[in-house]
């Protein structure tokens, strides 16, 4: 039987105190941890997760992986490590030798600076993730899509996936110029995308139709064997519950063949991390 990955889970403890994008009024602002998940994860038929870092310090990589000690269903980490740093090979090396350890993700849409990801001295921790067999995971937004193109010319062994479909503006209708600049992107089949996050860009109480236009183009652009499905729990609590993102991503999805779906809901997670 095909195994079902959701390949973008947060776990944090507010306590640590790193994720400074946690304000008080944020109804996430609490912990959420493996004896949350659980329950919906068994509900859902998940059988793995990716764990993916929600604060830039190590001290969140090696929570995560502290985690992924205890918690089975964890089947991969996605990190973090300074990638500007002189010592980020290093860093990466070392991380690297822990084998939950699956990708790197910088928090490029907190970076104020878009042309930040293009920097010489972040090539040297490029290069160190090709040759670590790590992945990229690429928190882009609207606005980095142009410039995009640039560093996977420039790094074409990264092996990289495009986080919640680059956050597609929803909320404001904006389609036509996000699918122009995602299928340039879709043109380098190196290149992976999330299927994921999409809820979250939505206005609150948006139904499935909303989404749907946006969910139509990945498929069209990358197929279903470059999607990679994830649900960005508990971040997607903000417009609608984890069942209620799964059933729709299962209702987008429907018209493709039983091998297609399974591949989007855990085969092409498992061959891009590596996963066991």
């Amino acid at each position: 039987m095909s195994q079902v990955i959701d390949a973008h889970v947060h776990y944090w403890q507010a306590a640590r105190g790193d994720y400074r994008w946690m304000t008080p009024d944020l109804p996430i602002a609490r912990d959420f941890l493996p004896q949350d998940g659980a329950p919906l994860f068994d509900a859902a038929g998940v059988d793995g997760i990716v764990l993916v870092q929600a604060a830039d310090t190590e001290a969140e990589t090696m929570f995560m992986l502290e985690l992924a000690k205890t918690d089975t269903r964890v089947r991969g980490v996605v990190g973090w490590v300074d990638m500007a740093a002189a010592n980020a090979p290093d860093r990466l090396a070392h991380l690297a030798e822990n084998p939950k350890l699956r990708g790197i993700r910088p928090m490029w849409e907190y970076i104020d600076d878009p042309d930040w990801f293009l920097r010489p001295e972040l090539d040297a921790g490029y290069r160190a993730v090709s040759e670590l067999g790590l992945t990229f995971d690429a928190l882009a937004r609207v606005w980095h899509l142009p410039r995009l193109p640039r560093l996977i010319e420039r790094h074409p062994n990264l092996s990289m996936v495009i986080d919640h479909g680059a956050k597609p503006e929803i909320g404001q209708g904006r389609l036509s110029e996000w699918r122009r600049h995602m299928a340039v992107l879709a043109d380098f089949p190196q290149v992976r995308c999330k299927f994921s996050g999409l809820v979250t860009e939505a206005w609150e109480g948006a139904p499935m139709a909303a989404i749907a236009p946006y969910a139509e183009a990945l498929l069209e652009l990358f197929g279903p064997d470059r999607l990679i499905f994830g649900s960005d729990w508990p971040v997607v609590t903000l417009r609608r519950d984890y069942a209620t993102w799964i059933s729709w991503a299962r209702a987008l999805t429907a018209h493709l063949s039983a091998a297609e779906q399974a591949a989007i809901f855990g085969g092409n997670a498992i061959n891009f991390y590596g996963l066991s």
